[in-house]
């Protein structure tokens, strides 16, 4: 799943994509970014 890097300011491909269920029961996505080992987080279901 690929999901927007803050540092890298690019789209990348998530390393160890999570699903998870945020506080208010929207489900979301953490990863990894690839290239620097920022974490990564998207909102909504994965694909």
């Amino acid at each position: 799943m690929q999901a927007y890097c803050v540092k890298c300011r690019a789209k990348r491909e998530m390393k160890n994509p999570e699903q998870i269920t945020m506080k208010n029961g929207r489900p979301a996505t953490k990863g990894i970014c690839p290239v620097c080992g920022t974490k990564m987080f998207k909102i909504g279901k994965a694909c």
